[in-house]
């Protein structure tokens, strides 16, 4: 049964929240008390099964569904928000897809761009639409990658760009909004055991990207959610501005 806890009154949003890391995620923010809109874009099973484990579990919770990536995404997430809740103290912004992953050679013009309209236009309008909601000492939390400094697989150049600008998104964001009290912050997770690496993490492949980090392991998508439960804490009401990598310590 969730009780009072660090996030009790407050309202979350987090896109990409029918499975993996955006599950884990929705999860945890209800159970420190916020009430979570679970974004789904196609899933409408999964999402719901999101919102009856955050509700079993004694959270608040209610799924809006928008494709991201195509015109007018925002609008459309944003009015389907605003018929269930009448502000918003916590964005999550957590969708994205890997792309082609194939190298540059294996890129094509088709899958770029709609790797960036997913990865890059999409969160960038939906968190302009989002700061005349956000209340003051709100919070806008997004989830980007190791890739973008430090570590680079060439396979996933193109996936790598579209997730650099969020890098700096955050931190010009930052010097707009904190005159309000609010923060902005990016999370940087390493190879993630989840669903969307569906026959990439197995035999040795596995063995090696877990072989990366001193921990020895994949992290998990909890990894991420507690980290996310942080920033959007009162404890971390004086961090803005800043990629918190959380990759294991992995390096190349």
């Amino acid at each position: 049964m969730i009780g009072m806890t660090t996030l009790s009154g407050k309202t979350a949003l987090v896109t990409g929240a029918s499975r993996g890391i955006g599950r884990a995620i929705a999860t945890r923010l209800a159970r420190e008390g916020a009430r979570v809109g679970v974004h789904y874009g196609g899933n409408e099973t999964a999402a719901k099964e999101t919102v009856a484990a955050i509700e079993a579990a004694g959270g608040q919770a209610f799924a809006l569904r928008a494709e991201l990536g195509v015109p007018g995404d925002a609008e459309t997430l944003w009015a389907a928000f605003d018929e269930r809740a009448d502000g918003l103290d916590i964005l999550v912004g957590n969708a994205g897809i890997l792309g082609d992953q194939a190298g540059i050679d294996g890129v094509t013009r088709e899958g770029f761009e709609r790797l960036f309209a997913v990865n890059t236009t999409a969160p960038f309008f939906v968190t302009q639409l989002a700061l005349p909601r956000l209340r003051d000492g709100g919070r806008i939390i997004t989830i980007g990658t190791m890739l973008t400094r430090g570590i680079s697989f060439p396979g996933a150049i193109e996936y790598a760009m579209s997730k650099a600008a969020l890098d700096v998104l955050t931190t010009a964001l930052a010097k707009q909004v904190g005159a309000r009290g609010i923060t902005v912050n990016i999370v940087a997770p390493g190879v993630i055991d989840t669903d969307m690496h569906q026959g990439r993490l197995v035999g040795e492949a596995r063995d090696w990207l877990s072989s990366l980090s001193p921990l020895g392991r994949l992290g998990v998508p909890e990894d991420i959610a507690g980290t996310v439960a942080f920033l959007a804490s009162d404890d971390a009401r004086y961090i803005t501005g800043h990629r918190l990598d959380v990759s294991g310590g992995t390096t190349v």
